[in-house]
């Protein structure tokens, strides 16, 4: 598929996907969700099934790999059946939910407190999850699930979007910054990165964008990528239609990102451990860094929908991956890090340096994804997320 047709599925999906979200009220911190529904206060026997909408990699039953099997335990223990709806954006997401019919959903920053907003997905009530206390304080209260004080969803994992690369084509000279992706440049191996290079196609990419300009263009004043006035929305805009003239393709789909590299040549791309993570165990020839400038990242959170089924087996799913062996057996699956700090130590798939090998460490140098809002909070206004939708959109559509 060339960079057109690709633009094509992605423009046909992000309209489906904005018909099925409508023009949605802009997340606010004092958005209360689910109106009228506290959360719940007691558990009750399991209702046999459990609905979960989550990214590729996050739920596995070993069909992948036999070792990584954080599924049949569960359902074994509880008689709780898990079903699983894989989402490819966080927009996808949100029109899954906001259609209805699952009890859970694994989201990112970027929409979560759209979901909240929206009202679909209600207050959970920590006193029923046991194993609450043992997530990472940094999570616990973290602005892109808690609203007013109430906790929307439980801490799941989080990592970085990282900067893969063909080692073939850099050799002994790997990439130290996004300007591989962003600017026309001669690669090591002499040739043009020109059609080898590959982009996220979701619109809180637009977001790497103004991360690179932070860098590299100060006089836009852009302190927060997800906080962006007219005149900085309007420069990273910019910087990606300038991509488009470089990019081969826009991934959204994990495992075509690795058959990409295996089989089509591309020599870097915005990317996520998971594929980072199979791509070594085929042996490709592939490494990953975070350059210079930062990187944006996702602290997911599994959230529960304001009209769930199941919310009791919804509810023993919440205390079941905050199991350090859960969370440890993912993060060594998915490239991530542990919401649980526990879960770094003793894991076997995980090994002894595993979640510092996952980036533990770059807490601090990742711009975590969220929904950008009108209100600055800072007495700018700033171009909220349908816009950036939009623009998105039309970017890749060659406009």
């Amino acid at each position: 598929m060339d960079v057109r047709a690709a633009s094509l599925v992605f423009v046909g999906s992000i309209a489906t996907i904005a018909l099925g979200c409508g023009q949605a009220q802009a997340p606010t911190r004092e958005s209360p969700g689910a109106q009228g529904v506290g959360p719940k206060q007691a558990l009750g026997p399991g209702e046999g099934a459990v609905s979960i909408v989550a990214w590729a990699g996050y739920v596995e039953r070993g069909e992948t790999d036999k070792a990584y099997d954080w599924v049949t335990g569960f359902e074994r223990d509880t008689g709780c059946k898990v079903s699983v709806k894989i989402a490819a954006t966080s927009d996808e997401m949100v029109a899954l939910m906001n259609e209805g019919g699952f009890d859970l959903v694994t989201a990112s920053g970027d929409a979560s407190l759209r979901l909240v907003s929206g009202g679909k997905v209600q207050e959970v009530n920590t006193a029923l999850v046991p194993s609450w206390s043992t997530v990472d304080p940094r999570l616990q209260s973290a602005p892109w699930h808690t609203v007013g004080g109430k906790h929307y969803g439980v801490p799941y994992q989080w990592g970085s979007n990282l900067l893969a690369y063909n080692t073939k084509v850099f050799g002994s000279k790997p990439p130290t910054s996004w300007s591989v992706v962003f600017e026309e440049t001669t690669l090591p191996d002499g040739k043009s990165n020109k059609g080898r290079v590959q982009a996220f196609d979701g619109p809180i990419y637009l977001a790497d964008a103004a991360l690179y300009l932070m860098a590299h263009k100060p006089e836009l004043g852009i302190k927060d990528p997800y906080a962006l006035d007219r005149k900085q929305f309007d420069a990273a805009v910019a910087l990606l239609r300038q991509q488009r003239k470089l990019v081969g393709r826009y991934w959204h789909d994990a495992v075509a990102q690795v058959d990409d590299f295996v089989n089509e040549g591309v020599a870097a791309s915005s990317s996520w451990p998971y594929q980072v993570n199979l791509l070594q165990g085929k042996k490709a020839p592939i490494a990953a860094t975070i350059p210079s400038e930062g990187a944006t990242g996702w602290a997911d959170t599994t959230m529960l929908h304001a009209k769930a089924a199941h919310p009791n087996c919804a509810y023993k799913w919440l205390e079941h991956s905050l199991q350090p062996s859960t969370q440890g057996d993912l993060a060594a699956w998915f490239g991530s890090v542990p919401a649980v700090p526990a879960a770094c130590q003793g894991n076997k798939l995980l090994g002894e340096k595993g979640c510092e090998t996952n980036g533990a460490g770059n807490f601090d140098r990742i711009h975590f994804w969220r929904t950008p809002v009108a209100n600055c909070g800072d007495g700018r206004e700033c171009v909220p997320y349908h816009e950036w939708v939009t623009s998105t959109i039309a970017v890749i559509g060659g406009r």
